[in-house]
């Protein structure tokens, strides 16, 4: 291989891989460098020095200012090339899938599962690996080797093999991105998101708009015969969705939060503090409060009010105490008290779910909790939610 050669070569991987030309220059004149030093045999580098001149076609490399002739050089020059640009087509490569998924951040992506064990989900996504792990995993999430699988890319990191993915079947956004993907006036703008509040695995809780008023945002998410949300309670495995209309008016997007329970009255307590009294008759108290208080504790993140549900019998729960229920759950495991629950939340455990998926080596980093209060911790949050199934 000659120098025109090499120039060749270099000029149309460059082109091919979006390599800087300028860099792989100053790569191929450093190693120039090194292996001259070693087909020399000399002690160091110094008083070598090795220039690439683009315009002439030529490689120089000199030694003490003596220039090392062409014959001795050619050898030296084609073994280096080769090197350093196979090196630099590898390190552009996976710049470049780094540079495309880092771009994807936030985005819902897909792929095929590799490998999955105790810990994690490995995915292939063509250019690059995504690790599932399961803290990020629905508690309904069941996949086997060769499944195809959609999650939320969360981030991009550089490693040795290429870039690896973090991914996430827990975010809100991955029900957002599958009503996004699944109905067209979303994407077309006619249909808007106001808000999205969920429960992995459990319960989600969307509302919707339209800046049409001759499309229903409610009908067009849902579907004719409901195909749509069909399709995406099936990729999220039975999650519970409630499509909700959306209001300016507190008391009528209220209201519309807490179906599939009827809302006879809502009364505004306190404006500034966002706190209001709603009235259900004593048949609908339980739908509007839900299973371990749910309904109206996503109902209250929807609408970002406190929300009291009362029955002209008496019968009552707020948001706030519904919102304790998994402090109460947790609080029944043995040597576990408020500063180890106040821990967990802090480590990102705010539910069930999460605690669920949860291996003992994730709880165990959390201050205060043992491999046996793991255990514990993970078998009963796998009950709770094992009873709610069933019921």
């Amino acid at each position: 291989m000659n120098n025109a050669e090499i120039f060749m070569i270099i000029n149309q991987i460059c082109m091919d891989k979006g390599i800087d030309k300028q860099t792989l220059y100053s790569a191929l004149e450093s190693a120039l460098i090194s292996a001259t030093k070693k087909a020399f045999q000399l002690k160091s580098a110094e008083g070598i020095e090795a220039r690439v001149d683009e315009e002439n076609k030529d490689i120089i490399v000199t030694i003490n200012g003596e220039r090392i002739p062409a014959a001795e050089l050619g050898r030296i020059a084609a073994q280096t090339a080769r090197q350093v640009i196979i090196q630099k087509i590898r390190e552009a490569e996976k710049d470049v899938v780094f540079r495309e998924f880092q771009n994807l951040v936030g985005k819902l992506v897909s792929g095929t599962v590799y490998k999955v064990d105790r810990r994690q989900i490995i995915v292939d996504v063509g250019k690059a690996e995504g690790i599932l792990p399961r803290r990020e995993q629905s508690f309904r999430d069941n996949y086997r080797q060769g499944d195809r699988i959609k999650a939320i890319l969360l981030s991009v990191t550089r490693e040795p093999k290429g870039p690896v993915l973090l991914l996430s079947r827990r975010h809100p956004d991955l029900v957002k991105q599958l009503f996004e993907l699944e109905v067209p006036e979303i994407k077309d703008g006619i249909v808007i998101i106001k808000g999205i509040v969920r429960e992995a695995g459990e319960h989600t809780k969307i509302a919707v708009a339209s800046s049409n008023d001759k499309i229903d945002p409610m009908g067009a998410c849902v579907g004719m015969r409901g195909t749509r949300i069909k399709n995406i309670v099936n990729e999220l495995q039975g999650e519970r969705i409630d499509v909700v209309r959306w209001s300016e008016d507190p008391i009528e997007f209220i209201k519309e939060a807490l179906k599939p329970a009827k809302v006879e009255e809502v009364k505004i307590l306190d404006a500034e503090k966002k706190h209001a009294e709603v009235l259900v008759d004593e048949s609908q108290l339980s739908l509007a409060i839900g299973r371990r208080g749910q309904n109206v504790r996503l109902a209250s993140k929807l609408t970002g009010w406190e929300l009291d549900i009362r029955t002209a019998e008496g019968s009552q729960m707020t948001s706030e105490e519904a919102d304790k229920s998994l402090e109460k759950i947790l609080l029944e495991v043995q040597d576990v008290d408020q500063d180890v629950v106040n821990n967990l939340k802090e480590a990102g455990f705010n539910d069930l779910n999460s605690l669920a998926m949860a291996s003992v080596d994730d709880l165990i980093e959390v201050e205060g909790i043992d491999k046996e209060i793991a255990e514990n911790l993970i078998n009963k949050a796998r009950e709770y939610l094992a009873k709610g199934d069933e019921e």
